[in-house]
C-alpha cells in the first residue's frame, strides 16, 4: 500500500470510527429519553423515541456499507483488519441497544398513567448505571483505552447485582398485591432491557480490546 493510499485509508477508517460515535451518540440519547419517561411517566417522550429509532438503523446501514467498500477494496490486514471487524460487531450492539430503548418506551406507553409500584429505586439507578457505561464504552473505543474499557465493563456487575434486587422486590410486591402482577410483568421486562443495555455496553469494550490488542477475552 502506497503512502498516499495509506493516508487515504487512515483517513477513511477515522471517518468511519467518527460515523460509529455518532450512531452511539443518537443510541445514548434515545436511552436517556426513555429513563426520563420512565422517571417521569412522560408519555409524549416515551413515543419521541419510538420515532427515533429509524435514524438509528439506517446509520447502521451507512457504516456496514463502508466496512464492506473498505474490506473489498484495500484488503485490510493486522489492526486496520480488527478495526473494521469491531466496528461491524459495536454497530449492531448500538443498534440492539436502540431496540432496547424502544422496548423500555413501550413498556411506559402500556403503563401508561397507572401509579409505578413503590420501592422500585434500583430500576432508575440500573439505567443511570447504564447510561455512563455506554458513554465509558464509546469513549474507550474512540480513544484507544484499554484501561477506560476495563473500568466501564466492570459496573456490568453492579447492573446485574440491581436486577437482581429488582426482581426479588417485584415478585414480593406482587404477591402480596395480586392486583399488580400486570404492572410487575411489564417491570420486570423493563429491568430485563436495562440490564441488555449494560451487556451490550460490555460488548463494545471487549471488542474494543480486541482492536487494540488482538485478544479476544471476556471482562467479566
Amino acid at each position: 500500500m502506497s503512502i498516499l493510499v495509506r493516508e487515504r485509508f487512515t483517513q477513511k477508517i477515522l471517518e468511519v470510527k467518527q460515523k460509529v460515535l455518532k450512531m452511539g451518540a443518537l443510541v445514548e440519547n434515545i436511552i436517556v429519553t426513555a429513563v426520563t419517561a420512565l422517571k417521569t411517566q412522560d408519555l409524549d417522550l416515551a413515543r419521541n423515541v419510538l420515532k427515533k429509532d429509524d435514524e438509528i438503523d439506517q446509520l447502521e446501514l451507512e457504516i456496514e456499507k463502508e466496512c464492506m467498500m473498505l474490506l473489498a477494496l484495500q484488503q485490510p490486514l493486522a489492526k486496520d483488519l480488527r478495526t473494521i471487524a469491531s466496528v461491524l460487531k459495536i454497530i449492531t450492539d448500538l443498534e440492539r441497544m436502540g431496540d432496547n430503548a424502544v422496548n423500555i418506551a413501550e413498556v411506559i406507553l402500556e403503563i401508561g398513567e397507572e401509579p409505578i409500584m413503590n420501592s422500585l429505586k434500583d430500576i432508575p439507578r440500573m439505567a443511570d448505571i447504564a447510561q455512563k457505561m455506554l458513554k465509558m464504552s464509546l469513549d474507550a473505543f474512540v480513544n484507544e483505552d484499554i484501561a477506560l474499557a476495563e473500568k466501564a465493563a466492570e459496573r456490568d456487575e453492579d447492573v446485574d447485582r440491581l436486577y437482581e434486587t429488582v426482581i426479588n422486590d417485584i415478585l414480593n410486591i406482587i404477591t402480596e398485591k395480586r392486583e399488580l402482577t400486570k404492572q410487575g410483568t411489564k417491570l420486570l421486562f423493563l429491568g430485563r432491557y436495562l440490564e441488555r443495555i449494560a451487556d451490550h455496553s460490555t460488548n463494545i469494550c471487549e471488542r474494543t480490546i480486541y482492536m487494540i490488542t488482538g485478544e479476544l477475552k471476556e471482562i467479566n
